[in-house]
């Protein structure tokens, strides 16, 4: 089957970067974005390329050379669906908050929506592909739907998991290690790998049944994240024993069979995918009565919570057992370098911690907007909006945010933290001036010559 025409339904951090991706790739297809958010739409439609509503690295290069051609966003998602042969949901999968399941389950409630959706509009056979994270078997719930419509209409259901880093999103798309496609047409499938074909190695091109594919996704994040905080783990213990958690990492590294990569200790991951997807490997597990098997991955999120915590209760044990009424600035709000994305962050669970403790909050971020920050802890109905706003200040610029401040914490890698001037940063701040660096990003020993208490992770 040849297609010429894609829709993906949901403008975020996955449809964006993906479909810029295939625009570029494959000129000849026509690919339109479509979305609810009005405002989020014409934030892709803005003609300054540095305003779109998601941030990545060589994003907006893209979406210049190709909006108006082949690329186009729009929320006339009936149109798109019907004009369209193959049809991406690449729509939010939450964990959900309510009713059975709650607090691991993925809320499917969107993509439902979706398949209710095109099968009401659908009039000529349609490829759906999955493309948001999603629990095994979701494909058979898409194909229930669709396949109950009563029409002629012919759905292939695909799954079709992304594999991207946020920050290198579009190199991982333009140079994947592979893309893996499950269904049961071949047809459909070839159809969907021809599109990747245009860029991407055959070999590369993994070809499953559906159920696979959509565990693979899962697995892959569950092993990531397991290896962050297998490595924090051991950065706790290496705080007791003197040893320095960046050359054991770097010793079992170079061990082939190891390798080097997720072996940062930190103040523990965040982002969209990982607790969300080990919760529901841990949902899905528990539903078998697989209970060692939940038990097991559900440590990987214990010990990540544990890693937040103990890094604010480090920072008020050193500020001699109080921050009420004390400046910490916290420099970095998303949850990693290089993103505009804060689901997830470490730094809104610490800064969460030490509100409780009655500090007040200097907040700078390269990338994250103001409101942002506001609503990530208003979301997490602590204490009410006026309380945060009074507690929490946000800054355009690092030097106003460290201004008297007792301490700083790094919860961001951001280069851009390694090139500041420091030594005015310490004389801009009370003293003693304290740096907790949960990122290990900053050099201790220049840190200690110009007069800082500087602590780090695993150190």
């Amino acid at each position: 089957m040849k297609i010429s025409k894609i829709c993906c339904i949901g403008a975020g951090y996955v449809g964006g970067p993906t479909m810029a991706v295939i625009a570029k790739m494959n000129p000849n297809i026509q690919v339109t974005i479509v979305d609810i958010n009005q405002e989020r739409i014409d934030a892709w439609n803005d003609e300054d390329v540095s305003k779109l509503p998601i941030y990545e690295p060589g994003l907006a290069e893209i979406v210049a050379e190709t909006r108006g051609k082949n690329l186009h966003f729009s929320t006339e998602i009936d149109k798109a669906i019907d004009e369209s042969e193959m049809i991406f949901i690449s729509v939010n999968t939450p964990t959900k908050t309510y009713g059975k399941g709650k607090g691991m389950a993925a809320d499917l409630k969107y993509v439902e929506l979706c398949a209710r959706n095109i099968a009401d509009v659908a009039k000529s056979d349609k490829i759906v592909v999955e493309k948001s994270t999603l629990p095994v078997r979701t494909a058979q719930a898409i194909k229930s739907i669709l396949h109950n419509t009563g029409s002629d209409v012919k759905f292939d259901i695909l799954s079709n998991p992304e594999f991207l880093a946020e920050g290198t999103a579009i190199q991982d798309l333009l140079n994947p290690d592979r893309v893996l496609i499950g269904g049961e047409s071949e047809e459909a499938i070839e159809a969907l790998a021809n599109i990747y074909g245009s860029w991407v190695p055959q070999d590369q091109i993994l070809r499953t049944n559906v159920w696979s594919s959509e565990l693979s996704k899962l697995t892959a994040n569950a092993f990531l994240a397991q290896r962050i905080s297998s490595i924090n783990a051991i950065s706790e213990l290496c705080e007791r024993t003197e040893a320095d958690v960046s050359e054991v990492a770097r010793a079992i590294g170079m061990d082939s069979r190891i390798g080097s990569k997720f072996l940062n200790a930190s103040i523990g991951f965040g982002g969209s995918c990982f607790q969300k997807d080990i919760l529901n490997l841990v949902y899905i597990a528990r539903s078998y009565g697989l209970n060692e098997v939940a038990d097991y991955w559900e440590q990987v999120i214990i010990l990540n919570d544990h890693q937040k915590r103990r890094f604010s209760d480090n920072l008020i044990s050193t500020l001699y057992n109080t921050v009420s009424g004390k400046k910490i600035a916290m420099l970095g709000w998303a949850f990693k370098k290089d993103t505009n994305d804060t689901r997830e962050s470490a730094a809104i669970y610490v800064a969460d911690h030490l509100l409780n403790e009655q500090a007040n909050i200097a907040v700078y971020d390269p990338k994250v907007p103001s409101k942002k920050v506001y609503s990530d802890l208003d979301y997490l109905q602590t204490r009410s909006q006026e309380e945060n706003k009074d507690l929490v200040e946000t800054f355009d610029n690092p030097y106003d945010a460290v201004k008297d401040a007792h301490a700083i914490a790094i919860m961001t890698e951001w280069d851009e933290f390694k090139t500041y001037d420091w030594k005015k940063i310490f004389e801009l701040m009370k003293k003693p001036a304290f740096i907790f660096d949960g990122r290990n990003i900053l050099n201790k020993d220049k840190m200690t010559e110009i007069g800082f208490e500087y602590s780090s992770i695993g150190k």
